[in-house]
């Protein structure tokens, strides 16, 4: 088993950062549509607190994913690519991280800003990132409700390239990021 990346392809410390932050991001979604439809109450705050404990240690991976980035050589596009698409490669590759970051921390200050503790799976609770002010809260809570159906999009976008890549050019990009 390859650890660390390599010029041709993503290595299994890279490829487990990624599918893992996919499938934290499948259930925050589903934590949404579940408490969204819950009433007031225990459970409601609940799986909330839940949301917010896995967006934290989401924004906490994809750091880490950042910096083992920065360690470790990334994959070459194919040759075939022309600038345009690697162009567009690039812009969508950091519009999702800086979603993956602004969506948890958007979500931290929207906390803070409503008075309302983040914990982490009650071993502690973030510090508050602002004074109480339900007017902001407000605005910050319209703000992350949005950030999501951004994401949901460029991440259409990237899957469509992959298989676009794999099934029309039948170049190697998708299977780089398989293990």
């Amino acid at each position: 088993m390859q650890w660390k990346n390599t010029s041709e392809r993503y290595g299994a410390i890279a490829q487990l950062f990624h599918w893992l932050i996919v499938l934290m991001i499948i259930g925050q979604f589903i934590l949404v549509a579940v408490f969204d439809d819950l009433p007031s109450g225990a459970e409601k705050v609940q799986i909330v607190g839940l949301h917010k404990a896995m967006g934290m240690l989401i924004l906490l991976l994809v750091a880490l994913r950042l910096i083992w980035r920065w360690l470790n050589p990334v994959p070459v596009l194919p040759a075939t690519q022309n600038k345009y698409q690697r162009w567009l490669a690039r812009a969508v590759h950091d519009t999702l991280y800086l979603l993956l970051f602004a969506i948890p921390l958007s979500g931290w200050l929207m906390s803070s800003l409503a008075g309302r503790p983040v914990g982490f799976f009650g071993w502690f609770v973030f510090p508050s990132l602002a004074s109480a002010n339900k007017e902001m809260a407000h605005t910050l809570h319209e703000v992350h409700e949005m950030l999501p159906i951004v994401l949901l999009v460029l991440v259409a976008l990237h899957i469509l390239a992959a298989l676009l890549h794999h099934f029309v050019m039948k170049d190697d990009v998708l299977r780089r990021m398989l293990p």
